[in-house]
């Protein structure tokens, strides 16, 4: 018997590559974490006409009056770069606190961070320098530098390596999925360290999901959001099928879901005195009425000047959201977030409050890209909480805490 093969015809192949394609997407929702990055200029501006968003992010940024700012730079732990993001013997260069800093994971895991550019010729070590055992090699001229304190120990041509010959080497951590960095103004020693969240240390808790944002603000503004518990109804009562345009969040097309909130914030006492606390409550309304089993309870942790753990319980859900919010330069600001979640936690629930947060966040960016910053603003009875606040994030302030100066009369910041 002669057997004919016959090709499918057209219309179940379409059907195929259709079904093909809707199971990929479903697996993607369903199992696969969301990775969401905006840069500056991405959003938080509404320019006229039709001009370049990151060049009108910019003028803004040069243009806008921006008060009378605290230093630009606290003293404390900054989170730099995610865990995940850095491989054994991988360099990266990261740039925070105004410091150009090689970060690199040395063959036994250990993670190092350095000032990027070589004292030899100023050749920047975080692009194209290699790890050698425990030091980073400067990719012009091949100098290694060991990690643990940045001193120079070996030179492919001399002889004799100098005793000067050294890289300024950065107090760091890896915790939490995170890797962080010591910053003092005036190089005094750590008198705390970032908490520890088992679930996450231990593996229980996985990522599913991670953000940046590029904003242009003072970091203790993003930090005083927390005790700005008057803001809540107003910019976050709009549901999140609103967007994240200030122009249009309180349209009657997307006011049919909207969120109340209550929320507290505290400082923790001795001799906890760097965490701020943060408890919400939010319910979910559709035209104006309550959804059962729809509220939702977090606890914030703020630890230290830039570091926020977002504990969220609520149904089908227990999340933790680890945030870092460090200043890249004066006024500009990379936000990170990563979500993890226990294992009863969908991937997709995870992700939805993900997008949910992200959409918040945005509307909060439009804001901070664009506000002054009164150091005496005019408070009523109902704002204490920022009060209590201001005068909490001031113990990461000293003296010699850099400030920021306006191009207009100096060169400095």
């Amino acid at each position: 018997m002669l057997l004919t093969f016959q090709w499918p015809s057209v219309e179940v192949l379409l059907l195929f590559a259709v079904g093909l394609a809707g199971a990929i997407w479903l697996y993607q929702v369903l199992f696969c974490p969301m990775v969401l990055s905006r840069q500056l200029g991405d959003l938080g501006y509404h320019p006229d006409g039709k001009r370049n968003m990151k060049a009108f992010a910019n003028d803004v940024r040069r243009r806008r009056q921006r008060g009378h700012l605290p230093p630009v730079f606290p003293n404390g732990w900054w989170g730099i770069l995610e865990s995940r993001f850095l491989q054994r013997g991988q360099v990266k260069e990261v740039v925070a606190l105004g410091q150009h800093l090689a970060v690199f994971r040395q063959e036994d895991g250990t993670v190092s961070v350095v000032d990027a550019y070589c004292p030899h010729l100023g050749a920047n070590l975080g692009v194209g320098g290699r790890v050698v055992g425990n030091c980073i090699e400067c990719p012009f001229h091949g100098w290694r530098y060991r990690g643990e304190d940045g001193k120079c120990m070996h030179i492919p041509y001399a002889a004799k390596v100098p005793d000067v010959a050294r890289v300024k080497s950065w107090r760091c951590l890896e915790r939490n999925g995170s890797i962080y960095v010591w910053y003092h103004c005036d190089g005094e020693e750590p008198s705390w360290t970032p908490k520890t969240i088992e679930e996450i240390q231990s593996g229980e808790w996985t990522c599913r999901g991670f953000s940046e944002h590029f904003i242009n603000a003072h970091v203790e503004e993003i930090s005083e959001n927390g005790a700005d518990v008057g803001h809540l109804n107003h910019l976050h009562g709009p549901g999140v099928t609103a967007g994240n345009d200030l122009r249009h969040i309180w349209s009657s097309l997307a006011g049919f879901l909207t969120h109340r909130w209550e929320a507290d914030w505290q400082q923790l006492p001795s001799p906890d005195t760097q965490f701020g606390t943060m408890t919400v409550e939010m319910d979910v309304y559709l035209f104006g009425h309550r959804i059962p089993g729809s509220n939702i309870k977090a606890h914030a942790l703020q630890n230290g000047p830039g570091v926020v753990f977002l504990y969220i319980d609520g149904p089908l859900m227990n999340l933790v959201l680890v945030s870092s919010i460090t200043p890249v330069e004066p006024l500009l600001l990379h936000y990170t977030q990563s979500i993890y979640a226990s294992r009863r936690t969908p991937t997709f629930v995870a992700k939805t409050v993900q997008w949910g947060e992200a959409v918040q966040l945005e509307r909060d960016v439009t804001v901070w890209n664009n506000k002054s910053y009164p150091a005496k603003p005019v408070l009523v009875k109902e704002d204490a909480a920022i009060v209590r606040h201001r005068r909490w994030y001031s113990q990461f302030y000293s003296e010699n805490s850099p400030r920021f100066t306006t191009h207009r009369t100096s060169l400095d910041w």
